[in-house]
């Protein structure tokens, strides 16, 4: 078997990861030169995430993101991952219309995307029953409760949710169903630490949190908020370990003062004509002067 293969991050792989007690790291990515370099560094799992439509897009929420839009997204990861797992986060309508559109949908990120599954949002009936689907159609597939973006209509605004003993063990109950329906992992999103550990007690697949605390099996973060790319609030949740927006800002304002000041581009940064192409070039255009300069009328 390939070298390749041999390396690459698999469900089985993933699972056994909670197991020997290792955590999973996992980040987003939405192009081909971030996913190169998380996947080169040891990500485990990259996910092509509907918040691009907010990171990337500049929407207000992610509810507006349509499947050929996370497809252009996914492709490029996709082929930059030769190790990580690449998950397709399902967007807001493409898999809550019917069970045949959220198939049909779910089959082109792993035909035409490359993706090695899909993430789906909730744990209703209705949506158990897709999950069962996919799994029976060979489609892995990543749950994810507790704060879900996709219901931001709904729910107003973004907020922790099991804050109340009911709503919590509400959560716990529906991270058991979605194990019973065969989601390999669960994203647990904004929900208190004693939920989220009470729930990766109880499950025998990974939990991967998001503001849920320490002791699920692993930990996602948005690329953009890990390196501070992102401008305005960021959650209480979100560690930034780089202040990429002050270096890309200085940067471009090097490089803005270079080019108004003639210093960029200099000699070194410029090709030249060797001296005996130099030579004949000018013979070429000796009888053909430069147009005189426009003056002002």
């Amino acid at each position: 078997m390939p070298e390749q293969l041999l390396a690459r991050m698999t469900i089985p792989k993933l699972q056994a990861r909670k197991a020997a007690g290792e955590k999973i790291v996992a980040l987003t990515a939405y192009d081909y030169p971030t996913a190169e370099i998380l996947d080169r560094l040891g990500v485990d799992l990259i996910l092509v995430g509907d918040s691009v439509a907010m990171v990337v897009l500049g929407r207000d929420n992610t509810v507006s993101l349509t499947v050929d839009e996370l497809l252009h997204h996914l492709k490029p990861v996709a082929r930059a991952a030769r190790k990580a797992l690449v998950i397709a986060d399902m967007p807001f309508l493409s898999f809550r219309l019917s069970p045949e559109d959220a198939l049909r949908n779910a089959g082109r990120f792993i035909q035409e995307g490359g993706a090695g599954g899909v993430k789906i949002e909730g744990a209703s009936p209705a949506r158990l029953e897709v999950v069962r689907r996919f799994v029976e159609a060979e489609i892995p597939v990543l749950g994810h409760i507790g704060l879900t973006p996709q219901s931001i209509l709904r729910q107003g605004q973004f907020k922790v949710q099991g804050g109340e003993a009911e709503e919590g063990a509400r959560i716990v109950r529906e991270a058991e169903a979605l194990e019973e329906a065969g989601v390999f992992a669960i994203v647990l999103e904004c929900i208190p630490l004693e939920v989220a550990a009470e729930i990766t007690a109880r499950l025998s697949i990974p939990t991967i949190g998001i503001g849920a605390g320490i002791s699920c099996d692993g930990q996602i973060l948005v690329f953009h908020d890990l390196v501070g790319c992102s401008r305005g609030y960021l959650p209480k949740f979100v560690r930034k370990y780089a202040e990429m927006d002050l270096l890309i800002g200085d940067a471009v304002a090097g490089y803005g003062d270079e080019v108004r000041s003639g210093n960029f581009p200099d000699d070194g940064h410029s090709y030249h004509l060797k001296p005996e192409a130099l030579l004949r070039f000018r013979a070429v255009l000796k009888d053909r002067p430069a147009c005189p300069a426009k003056t002002k009328p």
